[in-house]
Formats: structure tokens, sequence, C-alpha cells
């Protein structure tokens, strides 16, 4: 394991001690972050019957709250009528989410992730309970998806971004821990919601939920901003380990050191930092991201109908989603264990890239599966490769550009990624009605992110050995002013005995 290094952060992160009830609270708030809106279907049916409104109506209530990571399994009564709503929530379910991803990072800049988790804690504990008593489907729409689309935003990045601020060396694990809210708390509230719909109906449950969710606010009063107390240290080499991990940002992203910019030229950069576009490493992730998530959702939300077009029943086809959500949950918490080892932490880049590229490989074998039992088996594959992919999306963006620069790094990513989130599913949906087969649907995904796959290795093999060669002149440079700095201090005589040795 890299031992603990001080970072350009300007002091050292603890990688520990109270960053664990950090991760913790970042657990929580990313875990309803990703799965409230998706648990919310189950109440879609009696809501539509409440105030005779369509399929896609109704679907807009969730819709609008939140990009859904992936379209998951519900327990459900009626799986056709659930079906369509999962595919529509699945193609416009991130307008909310994806456009207050600026407007959250300008928060986290400006206040700190404490109190923007907390508010966003009572966002959605208002909206619930004002939908509670809603009277129209507009209503909800507002109360659900605006009130409530908008106080998720502010849950979900700064947990990630605060969770950089106390760990550097155990990083990866710390992020892949806190990811693994997501299919956790989904695998939770799916039968909790069956179970509180059963017993209060639509309108009690919402009054319930309301309560739950402001855990939101408990997980936000963790997030304590770092201690940032830098001790003098005599300068030692870095160990390598360390030294390429903080290469990987420093040497391709020069920091501003100057905190004295005028007003004028230093507003728009406190809050969204623009200059991350000059960034190679930034830029190779943000290309390659906008082309993977094309084909990264449909898969996920055809599933279970591509089981039903092979012959299977609808509870079985349901049931894999389950099986997908258990195995992500297991995975990801191990993709960070793996990803924080010295043999992989060096260049985790490869290692996303790996991941990316067994998610494509794994959807062009789909297509093989024979039966139940190949599915089930597809299902399990698919879920660990989906599970190292998300556990390690937001921990590889950290490592380019550095924990200073995340949260605005997050911002500018999730509205540049809204389109190819809302157009990837009803693209892959027209492959399914036009060739009236799921399995080129199945290739056309595993092609492009094979494809990505294959563009990230080598965009980072490029990246890492061109920092290598931009530290190497550094490091040159540094001993070259080392040597000048020498001969300035020695005699006339001590400098001809100096230029005579060497």
């Amino acid at each position: 394991m890299p031992p603990a290094a001080e970072t350009k952060l300007g002091y050292t992160p603890p990688d520990g001690g109270w960053g664990w009830a950090v991760v913790l609270g970042a657990f929580i708030s990313i875990g309803f972050s990703y799965a409230f809106p998706k648990s919310l279907t189950v109440y879609f049916k009696e809501i539509q019957a409440y105030f005779s409104v369509s399929y896609s109506e109704i679907a807009w209530v969730s819709s609008v709250m939140l990009a859904t990571m992936y379209a998951a399994g519900q327990w459900h009564q009626t799986f056709d009528t659930i079906f369509r709503l999962n595919v529509l929530i699945a193609v416009i379910n991130s307008n909310s989410f994806l456009c207050a991803g600026p407007v959250s990072s300008i928060l986290v800049n400006r206040y700190g992730s404490r109190p923007v988790v907390m508010v966003g804690g009572l966002m959605v504990s208002s909206g619930m309970v004002l939908a509670s008593f809603g009277t129209s489907i507009i209503h909800l729409y507002l109360c659900v998806g605006v009130i409530g689309g908008l106080g998720l935003a502010f849950n979900l990045q700064p947990s990630l971004a605060i969770v950089g601020t106390y760990f550097h060396v155990k990083r990866p694990l710390a992020n892949g821990l806190a990811m693994t809210g997501s299919p956790v708390v989904l695998f939770t509230l799916a039968p909790l919601n069956q179970f509180l719909f059963d017993c209060f109906g639509w309108r009690g449950s919402f009054l319930i939920l309301g309560a739950i969710v402001l855990n939101c606010c408990v997980a936000g009063a963790l997030m304590r901003p770092v201690k940032k107390s830098v001790k003098p240290q005599p300068k030692t080499e870095t160990p390598p380990a360390a030294s390429e991990e903080d290469g990987a940002r420093s040497s391709d992203f020069q920091i501003e050191e100057n905190q004295t910019e005028s007003r004028c030229q230093g507003c728009a950069h406190r809050f969204i930092d623009f200059s991350l576009f000059k960034h190679r490493g930034f830029l190779i992730y943000l290309i390659g991201n906008v082309v993977m998530f094309f084909g990264l959702f449909a898969p996920v939300v055809f599933l279970a109908p591509y089981a039903r077009h092979q012959g299977i029943d609808e509870y079985s086809s349901a049931f894999l989603l389950s099986i997908f959500a258990l195995v992500d949950m297991f995975v990801r918490p191990l993709t960070g264990l793996l990803g924080n080892t010295k043999w992989i932490r060096p260049r985790i880049q490869y290692f996303f890239s790996f991941a990316v590229f067994f998610n494509g490989v794994c959807h062009l074998l789909c297509p093989l599966a024979q039966g139940y039992v190949g599915l089930v088996l597809y299902t399990v594959v698919f879920g660990m490769a989906f599970g190292m992919l998300c556990a390690l999306l937001f921990e590889v963006l950290m490592d380019l550009i550095g924990a200073q620069h995340f949260s605005s790094a997050v911002g500018l990513v999730t509205i540049i990624e809204c389109g190819p989130v809302l157009l990837g599913p009803p693209i892959s949906g027209a492959l399914v009605d036009a060739f009236g087969d799921y399995k080129y649907m199945f290739y056309a995904c595993g092609v492009i992110l094979s494809a990505c796959g294959i563009f990230f290795f080598v965009m980072h093999f490029y990246n890492y050995k061109k920092l290598d060669e931009e530290r190497k002149q550094s490091l040159a440079a540094e001993r070259r002013t080392s040597e000048e700095a020498v001969k300035l201090k020695m005699s006339p005589d001590d400098k001809a005995a100096y230029e005579a040795e060497g």
C-alpha cells in the first residue's frame, strides 16, 4: 500500500480517524441519491389510477428527480406496466440531477459539503411530505420531482467530494465503500416501499419516507470539514507509488499557488473551474465517458425484457435484476480494496479501462447465453463488471485532477453527460424495434464499451508516458537550480575545485 504523502491539497489527509465516519455519511447520502427515485416506482400504478393519468405522465414524477445509474428491478405486481415506466425513467430521468450538478459544485465550493448535504436532506423530506397532500399530478412533479430532485443532487456530489479531502492513500477503498450505498439502499428500499404501500397507501408512505430520508441530514452532520494542519517535515525522497499517483494529476495540471488573485479575475474560477478543459487527463476522461454512457445503461434497462423474450416468466425475469443488484453490492467494496493495493493504485487508470472493456465483452457474449441458467450466469458476470466500473468511476476522475478540483470537475462532467444518458436507452430501444431482436442491442452496447475500454487503455498509456517525461524534466530543472544555488554560495577557490571534480 502506498504511504501517505503531502499532496497539492496543502496538507496531509488523515486517511482514517473521523474519515471513516465521513465514509459512513457518504454511504447513506449516496445510497439515497441513487436508489430513492427508482424505489418510488412501486407507487406508480396506484397514483396513476388515483389521478387518472397515463403511464408517461406518472413516469415524469420519478424521471425529473435523478439520473439513475442503472434501472434496477423493483418488487412490483404488474411487470409490464413497471417495465414501460422503467424504460421511460431510464430515458428521461436525468434532467433535474444532471442540470443541478454545476449548482451543487458552486454551493460546495462556497459553503462546504456539510451544510449542502443537510439542506438537501431537508429538501427531499419537505418534498415528500408536501407530495403526500398532493391534489394533482402537477403537484407531485413540483414536490417530488423538482424539490426532491434538487435535494438529492445536493446529497450526491458533496458526499463524493468530501471523501477525497479525508483520504489519499486509502482513497480507492473509501470511495468503493461509499459507492456501495447505492445497491445496499436500493435492495433495502424496494421491499420496504412495497410493505409501506400495502399498509399505508401512497399518501401515508410518502409521509413516512419523508421522515426516513431525514437520515441524509444525519449523514451530512457527520461530514465535518477536515482539519488542515500541516506539520513541517524534512525533505525526503518521495516513494515511487505515491509519486506516480501525485504525478498523475500534478505534472499534467499546473495548480495556481497564488491565493491573492484579484476578485474580478478569480470570481468565476472560485465557483466553477473552466480551466479543467485545458487538462489533458480531464479531457481523456470526459471524451471516453461521453461515448461510454451511450451504451452503459441500456443492458440493465432491457435485461428483464430480454429474459421474457427468451420465454422466461415475468417473476424469474425480474429476479435477474435482484441478482444483479446483490452482486453489485459486494463487488464495489472489493473493487475499492483491490484498487488500493500497491500493484494497482499507481496505475489505477488501467484498472478502470479494464472494467469498461470487461463490460463490453460481457454484452458481446450475452446473446450466447441459453436458458435461464445462462442468463443467471450472464447477470452475475455483468453485475461484477458493472460494480467494478461504478466503484472506480469517480475515483479515477479524482486521481486525474486531484481532490481540490473534484467538485468543479463533477459539475462539468454531469452537465455534459446529460445527452448520452438521455439518448442511450431510446437509441438502443430503436435497435430492438428495427430488428425485432434484443441481441443487436447487446452487440451495439458491447462494441461501444469495448471501444471505449481500448480508447482508455491507449490514451492513458500516452498520458502516463507524458507524465513520466514531464516529471523527469521537472526533476532535471530542480537539480540544475540546486547546483546553480550551490555555486553562487561557493568561494572562487571552492568553485574551481568543484568544477575540476565534475
